[in-house]
């Protein structure tokens, strides 16, 4: 018979787990790229089942595509906002969460609307988040273990200098 662990950290589909993977593959990355300033006006490389996603979602400046310093500093960010929360935004003059969350519900009283109506289903929006939350954490986990491999790969071949 199966025994099922009751620790949630030991399951390999945890969020625990993939946000760990994230965090250790952008460990990796920024232990591996030790001048970051390099990957300037390198672009980046599209995967394969990226490419479905760059087609689906146009990017903002059509002209402007990320190079791999860009998408590096994005990698950096998005994991520090994961260890240190987004309180550390508010400190630096970003407008926070919880500053967002305050106007939006002043904004839902003024036009009248009561803040549990949207809130009922819980649950659902609970599921629909967590799905969003682990595929946005795998594919972001994928592309930094990318961008360490590419860099090594780069470097190691003396193709990085133009």
């Amino acid at each position: 018979m199966m025994q099922i662990s009751s620790d949630p950290a030991s399951n390999k589909n945890s969020l625990l787990n993939v946000m760990h993977r994230f965090i250790a593959a952008t460990n990796n990355m920024d232990e591996t790229i030790m001048v970051p300033s390099l990957l300037r006006d390198v672009p980046l490389e599209v995967q394969e089942s990226q490419q479905v996603e760059v087609v689906e979602n146009e990017p903002p400046y059509p002209n402007k595509q990320m190079d791999m310093y860009e998408h590096y500093l994005l990698l950096k960010s998005i994991k520090n906002d994961m260890e240190w929360g987004l309180l550390k935004r508010e400190m630096s003059g970003g407008a926070s969460f919880l500053e967002m969350a305050v106007k939006q519900e002043e904004q839902q009283l003024i036009i009248g609307e009561l803040p549990g109506e949207e809130g009922s289903d819980l649950e659902g929006q609970f599921h629909y988040h967590l799905r969003g939350l682990f595929g946005v954490l795998s594919k972001l986990t994928v592309q930094a273990d990318h961008l360490t491999n590419r860099y090594k790969r780069e470097i190691g071949g003396g193709n990085f200098m133009r």
